[in-house]
């Protein structure tokens, strides 16, 4: 049996990527979600009852164009 890696430890960054290659392991996925909910930065938003509602928040939009550039050259680069 393989044992976990300590997931209090880890980085943000390092805990997301054993989340997105351990996709069933359940325990990693809530520690994940921890780690971000304690993150000062965080934004939170209202739900949003339809797709046009996120015309209302085009800083949003905006993050996510960039995140996905920066996943896209992060991925390229390995």
């Amino acid at each position: 049996m393989n044992q976990k890696p300590n997931f209090k430890t880890m980085t943000s960054k390092e805990l997301k990527t054993y989340v997105l290659s351990h996709r069933d392991d359940d325990e990693a996925f809530y520690a994940y979600v921890d780690k971000v909910n304690e993150r000062k930065d965080r934004v939170v938003y209202p739900p949003l009852n339809s797709l046009e509602d996120l015309e209302q928040y085009p800083e949003v939009i905006e993050q996510m164009r960039q995140e996905s550039r920066n996943n896209f050259q992060e991925n390229e680069l390995t």
